[in-house]
């Protein structure tokens, strides 16, 4: 069976489809919006899913409008976007770095981010939006760090890794030191955010991360092409034409927005950066970034594990970053452990 079609548009312009990479990246999108639609109809009010669909079109009755789209669509949504947004950042750093550990998480990206909001909170109490720029600022400054430190002759794979998880190590004892420093109203608040959650999202955190969602992601995919050359190594893609430092610090500087804004957003959710895109990867059995169905993943794990943390422990509800923080570290000693076998590392 042909896994690679060529498909020629009217006006010339020849593409080359990889089938079972659009059939996976269709039917994750489908798992995430039939998980969408599930989320917004559970609650202490539950609405039958059929209702949902009618209520996001527009034929719902005035108490279902209210509840769908005021209350339960924006938490929704936000989660889309934040776990689009890791699983795209993700599955560039692992293309970089060329590293199945090359992601925010193991970097410290997410810590970085955490140390601006910590500083907002602690030292100067500041509301939920300065709380959000000052993860946006302290993500940004992270990754400067990382990428800086890093340089020698260009930014290569192990290198980046290794200068990543000695940030982290530091950032993390910097937000520890921040929180022995913090009286206990501030500390609680801040524990709450460390934990990542998408208790009482509205509106004003979707807009600005679809904005930057819209502006980053062709911005990305434009560079598609680059990255995946990137990936048979510098000199060869030198070679193919491609501007290799110039590509690489647009990746990286754009998924290193997207991890800062998503951290502002719900605060630090672990782990979906770093399984998303390898979950992806195994589905399409595609060797190239496979940046559309990490995206798609991102956004399916991350909706359903909202459905879990509402549903799955009775009235208990947990934070959404604690069941991708358990199941994130299942998958990340298996794939150590796989990695080991493979005599990879």
């Amino acid at each position: 069976m042909k896994t690679h079609r060529a498909v020629r548009t009217p006006g010339g312009l020849s593409l080359r489809v990889d089938v079972r990479t659009l059939v996976v990246g269709t039917l994750l999108l489908l798992v995430a919006l039939t998980a969408s639609v599930v989320l917004i109809g559970t609650g202490d009010f539950p609405i039958p899913a059929a209702d949902v669909v009618r209520t996001l079109l527009g034929e719902g009755d005035p108490g279902q409008e209210f509840i769908v789209t005021e209350l339960r669509l924006p938490r929704v949504l936000v989660g889309l976007l934040v776990g689009a947004s890791l699983g795209l950042a993700g599955a560039l750093f692992q293309s970089i770095s060329r590293n199945p550990l090359g992601s925010p998480d193991v970097l410290g990206l997410g810590q970085g981010a955490t140390a601006g909001a910590l500083v907002v909170i602690v030292l100067f109490s500041g509301t939920a939006n300065q709380v959000a720029l000052g993860a946006l600022v302290g993500g940004l400054a992270t990754g400067f760090a990382i990428y800086v430190l890093a340089w020698k002759r260009g930014v290569h794979g192990y290198r980046l890794v290794l200068v990543g998880i000695g940030v982290s190590a530091v950032v993390t004892a910097v937000n520890g030191y921040l929180l022995t420093k913090s009286d206990i109203v501030d500390a609680a608040r801040a524990i709450v955010w460390m934990t990542g959650s998408l208790d009482g999202r509205d509106w004003d955190q979707v807009w600005p991360l679809l904005a930057l969602c819209a502006l980053l992601v062709p911005l990305v995919l434009a560079n598609s092409r680059g990255l995946r050359m990137m990936e048979m190594g510098d000199d060869v893609s030198y070679a193919l034409g491609v501007r290799v430092e110039r590509v690489r610090l647009v990746l990286m500087l754009s998924a290193v927005l997207l991890t800062a804004a998503a951290t502002a957003a719900s605060g630090p959710v672990g782990f979906v950066a770093l399984t998303a895109p390898q979950l992806a990867r195994r589905l399409t059995r595609s060797p190239g970034p496979n940046l559309v169905p990490a995206m798609c993943m991102g956004a399916a794990l991350l909706v359903s594990a909202d459905w879990i943390s509402q549903r799955a422990f009775g009235a208990e509800q947990l934070p959404v970053g604690v069941v991708t923080g358990v199941l994130g570290g299942v998958y990340l000693l298996w794939l150590l452990v796989t990695e080991r076998r493979a005599g990879r590392i």
